[in-house]
């Protein structure tokens, strides 16, 4: 039996087209995928991202594990502030990619991913158990009490304020919505209770990620489309949501990201603090840091007419088979055929002309740098 989110009833209102996705019964499209995709590139787009996980840590020795358990370096944070980051086993392989946040000095809160949720949480507590004891540590598998939306584009800071009133009242403590930066997160009254407002996005688009209560999170469905409805905004589903990613070359777990896979190979050493002291998987990584690595994630763009590149499809360079496709799909921004893959190291300088093998046929493509779509 497939999960559903809080806005189910919703989607089915709007006509939503609905398929599985990580236990999920979710909207991949309303109207089209182009539509959906043009909206967040020049107006606004709300999605719903209540699949999601949300897991909360609290206690004294909450930053101590968790700097021991994931990549970047959480003593950055000040309260209300929150960084992308990786959870890696010892091989240096990524378990998930997340964002984490600092509510308050020894409250974190780590959004995860919708098809990780179980392992991660399993992993966690494994992890943090054997490197605390007693009563100095909480971890807490929150998913089941929250809903969550994302509300992406460049329109979206002229309506977002009169839907989520301010001034925060925990986080990072501003005035309005708007006033945040980016990766702050604060906390707002909405209604009788009160959602936590980050300025993040898996866009490559300005817009801001919402978390509340079910209730509260379906009359910020509504209000905001409403708000929105001058500005041209369009609920958006996981078509988008993916074609908008890719052209940014944001990385997706079970594609770009895997157990078998390190952050380093996945072009992501920036979001790896090598100098924090010890962290899961922190010995493979830094040598991969020093000597190399055995395979580099690549962008490219497909050359002249050809069918979309997709998933699992072969890289091939020099006539031979070098690489597969991770990401791939026809561009809506750029209207040609773009995607992200692996290939050996000495074939991943931007520049490199590679083949893709797509139902029996080789079509000519070229490395290009991330991310492949800038905003002008």
């Amino acid at each position: 039996m497939l999960k559903r989110t809080p806005l189910f009833e919703a989607h089915q209102r709007l006509g939503a087209t609905l398929v599985e996705f990580g236990g999920w019964e979710m909207p991949v499209r309303y109207t089209s995928i182009i539509d959906e995709h043009q909206a967040v590139r020049t107006a606004a787009g709300l999605f719903d991202i209540s699949h999601m996980g949300e897991v909360t840590v609290s206690g004294a020795a909450a930053i101590s594990v968790l700097n021991q358990l994931l990549t970047n370096d959480l003593r950055k944070l000040a309260p209300g502030e929150g960084q992308y980051t990786l959870m890696c086993n010892e091989r240096g392989g990524v378990i998930d990619d997340l964002y984490a946040y600092r509510l308050a000095p020894e409250v974190f809160l780590l959004i995860i991913n919708a098809s990780r949720i179980e392992a991660d949480v399993a992993w966690l507590n494994a992890r943090a158990g054997a490197l605390v004891a007693g009563g100095d540590l909480s971890l807490t598998d929150a998913s089941h009490n929250y809903a969550a939306l994302a509300l992406q584009g460049p329109r979206v800071s002229q309506f977002i304020d009169q839907c989520i009133p301010g001034p925060a009242l925990s986080g990072t403590r501003v005035k309005r919505v708007t006033d945040l930066r980016k990766n702050q997160i604060g906390g707002f009254r909405c209604e009788v209770a009160s959602v936590l407002v980050s300025r993040t996005g898996y866009t490559g688009e300005d817009g801001f990620e919402i978390v509340g209560e079910d209730k509260s999170i379906q009359h910020l469905w509504e209000a905001i489309l409403e708000a929105g409805r001058p500005m041209g905004i369009k609920p958006c589903g996981l078509g988008a949501r993916d074609t908008l990613r890719s052209e940014v070359c944001y990385p997706l777990y079970g594609h770009e990201l895997d157990e078998d896979t390190t952050p380093i190979e996945a072009g992501l050493g920036y979001f790896v603090a090598l100098d924090k002291g010890q962290f899961s998987g922190r010995a493979i990584l830094a040598d991969q840091k020093a000597n190399g690595v055995r395979k580099r994630c690549v962008a490219f763009k497909m050359m002249g007419k050809s069918p979309p590149p997709r998933p699992h499809y072969a890289i091939c360079a020099q006539g031979a088979k070098v690489g597969l496709v991770t990401s791939g799909t026809q561009s809506p921004s750029l209207g040609i055929g773009i995607g992200l893959g692996y290939v050996p190291p000495q074939l991943a300088a931007p520049g490199t002309e590679i083949e893709v093998e797509i139902r029996g046929n080789r079509f000519p493509a070229v490395l290009v740098r991330k991310p492949i779509y800038l905003r002008h």
